[in-house]
């Protein structure tokens, strides 16, 4: 789900650079004010996580990336906030050092897995949470499902609206050449039977485990 460079026009890179750069304001100030100091190991064993969970790459059609984020994980425990600023981290680190996902898409890649995905995983798992057992554990899997499904749909939008946007003279697409009617099921197939279900997996399993042995990370994640 990584964007390389070259498949995104700058009427689309610079304006998400924008957009994510304002997220990112926003979430070194939450970091500031409300992440507690027991909290920040946490938050390095988090950006960790995400680091090696993204590093299991499949390839798909339209020149990206599927794989499994962690985002979901770290914003139910840590708060959507801090999984922006952690899996942003990653991300840059991805990009800068072992070129996976270009510079220009950088802002592209950071607000579908860092800000689409927390904060979508937070808002569904709030939506189904119960007290405990078995919808704990359903609302825990549709959030890391659902939350990772909507950042690879905007990845699949992204691409998608290229040759709409960005042609030659003589109508030929300048960067991603697939269509919408490529795109999105190009990258939601695969997703949705697979790596979907992993991150659900995962998110719920993690969840489970922290909601045994620390559940008070959940009431203090609801604050951030």
């Amino acid at each position: 789900m990584h964007i390389p460079d070259g498949y995104l026009s700058p009427q689309t890179y610079i304006p998400m650079f924008a957009v994510t750069g304002a997220f990112w304001a926003g979430a070194l100030r939450k970091l500031k004010t409300q992440l507690h100091a027991k909290q920040i190991p946490y938050l390095a064993m988090a950006a960790v996580f995400s680091f090696l969970i993204m590093m299991f790459n499949i390839p798909v059609p339209g020149g990206t990336t599927g794989h499994a984020v962690g985002a979901a994980i770290v914003a139910l425990l840590l708060g959507p906030w801090t999984a922006v600023f952690a899996v942003s981290v990653v991300l840059i680190i991805q990009a800068l050092v072992f070129g996976d996902g270009g510079i220009t898409a950088l802002g592209a890649n950071c607000f579908n897995m860092a800000v689409i995905m927390p904060f979508v995983a937070s808002w569904v798992f709030r939506l189904f949470r119960g007290q405990g057992g078995q919808r704990l554990s359903l609302a825990a899997f549709l959030s890391g499902y659902v939350g990772l499904l909507a950042a690879a749909l905007a990845t699949a939008v992204e691409l998608g609206i290229q040759p709409i946007i960005a042609v030659s003279t003589d109508g030929r697409p300048l960067f991603a050449p697939y269509p919408l009617s490529v795109t999105v099921p190009a990258i939601l197939i695969g997703h949705m039977f697979l790596l979907c279900i992993v991150e659900g997996m995962v998110t719920m399993l993690l969840l489970r485990y922290f909601y045994r042995h620390d559940p008070g990370m959940l009431k203090e994640a609801e604050a951030l």
